[in-house]
């Protein structure tokens, strides 16, 4: 009995030993487990980035042919704590800190041996890059300017990290983040008057970026050159082969203004883009869409997002973020179609007017609304534009900066009158029949036919001025008169309804995300009234437009006062006549593909298209028409293709226009529009320009196939 109360004792004590021993277990596994987590979160917070580069989106035209992309280019990088070492400065700034009040007297001679194996290691460096065809003294110029510029930043940094004392706070009125750098610096000098001390406390300031920055020193210039390099330096830790983009523009001046181009990301503006945003928001060094071209109004699709990769403070990677590459868009354009044009158009031989004018011209494909060609001359080679910013900038007369397509306005002449003969049709004031004379006489109201001015003659004389041959001729006495006829406000509906006065969207496809601004090209809306709309305002309905007065009509009939317009405008006209009185948004991109805008049927009736239509192929295809001269022995008849087009002219400032639309016998269709700055005659000046292109749209398969 006794000896089995002593063995169950004996059992319950070791159970209770045993319960102990693992309670005790757990606390210490838990205790232990808890301090794993702590140092695990203090590693991740002392931990370093590596940033990944990301590669910009590219621009293609219609057809997939490359208009912009990111060509990695190969470098040989080192990193500023190892550059560091040319400067003098921060190594006399090392050897004073081994020196200070209590420091070990070893110490200065260990850093003076470490001083002299990093300057070895580092001209070692130097004479092996320098056999990629960059000269030592190069090389070592190149450091040094990024060495400086580091250097001055930190002693910047150093200087305001004084800021808060009070005294310096006083001294510059809480300014003292809009202090010159040379009144810093000398403010630095009088702190701390001894080098040393001043050294010692730039050095300290070592918790920025650029301090392990990597700094390029020799672009390597063949595939061999990047294997040699990659073999010379792969165990050298300070020394890296890195890819660095460069964006590229095969086409060189092609389209230049509607693909616009790169440069650094340091305006306001790119900086709050993508704050939002660390992995897209901008690195120093990195560029961005400069306006006003695609690079810039499709910044949010082409830019992409940085990958990251952090390690803690053992070197273990401890969080990835996948890098995002730029997506690529793709445009309406043509471009070789639109290279094929600017290169006719530029030269002399073909166009001798070029020599002292500037030009745009746009083309689009009826059926689709896809903007084939958007030219403004005269153009700028996108790859040097960035470094000859200045020069194109100041070009006040030529401006190629400016995208005359879409950008610029120009008093549209004679090729309104279609339109206007299409209101007054519709308006019920004239009929197709009546004819208003042409004498060979002054007007008593203006404006006197440019017929009269030119030969002192009247359309009479020709034949019966009646809608069709007015046209033909380009009477001026005809559309005057009609255009006094129609009831102010309604003309200016007309000219609203046909897309005169309003910017065509030519926004991003894709909306962007929260809090980042939509971007569009930067478009005028065009002058429809008597009192100027300011520039750039977004107008969506004919209720923001001020009204015509009454005797601004006169004027607006023939296109002239202060009625404007850009091509791309003008060009849409003659494609909504050419879909039969629909109008339609026109397309510059296709991929991503906006969302379709909504076409609007024109309460316009097919008699009256089909008089406007007969007037416009008598101005190219009949004896008398102002075109007919310049479209005689055009390919364009052998091949099937029917033009019906305008001439335009206008004074102070004088412009020469031709617009038109032309269709084949498979009912493929083209509309076009070209102004040539300082043109005086639309037929003399603009039309051959305009059979040129069409010729050069039907070479490329769009026409007569």
């Amino acid at each position: 009995m006794y000896d089995q109360r002593v063995k169950v004792f004996i059992g319950v004590c070791l159970a209770i030993l045993l319960v102990c021993v693992v309670r005790l277990a757990q606390m210490q596994l838990l205790a232990e487990s808890a301090v794993q987590d702590e140092i695990a979160k203090l590693k991740e917070r002392r931990s370093e980035s590596r940033q990944l580069k990301t590669l910009r989106g590219k621009i293609l035209d219609r057809h997939g042919h490359v208009l912009a992309t990111d060509t990695p280019k190969f470098q040989v990088y080192v990193n500023y704590q190892l550059s560091c070492y040319l400067d003098e400065r921060v190594v006399q700034a090392q050897i004073a800190e081994s020196k200070r009040e209590g420091a070990n007297p070893s110490l200065e001679a260990k850093v003076r041996e470490r001083v002299a194996e990093q300057k070895e290691e580092l001209e070692r460096i130097i004479t092996e890059c320098s056999q990629f065809g960059t000269s030592p003294e190069q090389i070592r110029s190149t450091l040094a300017a990024r060495n400086n510029q580091i250097w001055k930043l930190r002693s910047y940094l150093a200087w305001r990290r004084g800021s808060h004392d009070p005294n310096l706070m006083a001294k510059y009125e809480n300014r003292v983040d809009r202090v010159p750098f040379a009144e810093a610096m000398a403010d630095l000098v009088r702190q701390y008057p001894d080098p040393n001390d001043r050294y010692r406390r730039v050095i300290r300031v070592n918790d920025i970026p650029e301090v392990r920055k990597d700094l390029p020193i020799v672009e390597l210039q063949t595939e061999d050159d990047v294997f040699a390099a990659q073999l010379e330096f792969r165990d050298v830790p300070d020394v890296q082969v890195l890819p660095t983009g460069y964006r590229f523009y095969p086409y060189g001046p092609v389209a230049a203004q509607t693909i616009g181009w790169v440069g650094p990301a340091t305006q306001t503006r790119d900086t709050e883009l993508f704050e939002d945003d660390p992995q897209a928001s901008y690195l120093s060094g990195e560029v961005c869409g400069r306006e006003d071209g695609v690079e810039y109004v499709c910044e949010t699709l082409l830019r992409g997002r940085r990958g990251e990769l952090v390690y803690d403070i053992d070197d273990q990677l401890v969080r990835q973020i996948e890098t995002q590459f730029g997506r690529d868009v793709q445009l309406t354009l043509d471009i070789e179609l639109q290279r094929q044009i600017e290169q006719w158009l530029t030269d002399p031989n073909h166009n001798p007017l070029y020599c002292r004018s500037r030009m745009a011209a746009a083309v689009i494909e009826i059926g689709s609304g896809d903007i084939l060609a958007l030219v403004s001359l005269p153009t700028y080679d996108l790859n040097t534009a960035r470094y000859e910013w200045g020069k194109l900038m100041n070009d006040k007369e030529g401006r190629p900066l400016i995208n005359r397509a879409i950008n610029d306005l120009y008093a549209p002449g004679s090729v309104v009158k279609p339109l206007v003969l299409i209101a007054g049709l519709e308006a019920g004031v004239i009929t197709p029949e009546e004819a208003i004379s042409c004498p060979a006489a002054p007007q008593a109201k203006p404006p006197n036919c440019w017929i009269f001015k030119q030969y002192r003659a009247g359309h009479d004389g020709s034949w019966i001025n009646n809608a069709r041959n007015a046209l033909k001729g380009s009477c001026n006495i005809y559309f005057a008169e009609l255009a006094d006829r129609i009831e102010p406000r309604l003309l200016q509906t007309w000219m609203f309804r046909f897309g005169y006065g309003r910017q065509i969207p030519l926004t991003c496809p894709v909306p962007p995300g929260p809090g980042i601004p939509l971007r569009s090209f930067r478009q005028a809306p065009g002058q429809i009234a008597s009192t100027l709309v300011p520039s750039y305002t977004e107008i969506t309905s004919l209720d923001q437009i001020p009204p015509l007065k009454s005797w601004h009509r006169r004027l607006f009939g023939i296109g002239h006062g202060d009625f404007r317009a850009t091509p791309l405008q003008v060009a849409n006209t003659f494609a909504t006549l050419a879909r039969g009185g629909r109008h339609k948004m026109p397309r510059l991109f296709r991929d991503p593909a906006p969302p379709e805008s909504e076409p609007t049927d024109l309460p316009i009736s097919l008699a009256s298209l089909a008089t406007a239509a007969e007037g416009m192929s008598a101005v190219v295809n009949e004896p008398g028409g102002t075109a007919y001269e310049y479209f005689r022995g055009s390919q364009l008849r052998s091949r099937g293709v029917r033009v019906y087009g305008k001439t335009g002219s206008t004074e102070a400032p004088e412009n020469a226009w031709f617009a038109a639309y032309a269709t084949d016998r498979d009912g493929a269709k083209i509309a076009m529009a070209v102004v040539v700055v300082g043109g005086q005659h639309g037929g003399r000046d603009a039309a051959p320009l305009g059979r040129a292109i069409l010729e050069l749209c039907a070479a490329a398969g769009y026409l007569g196939n």
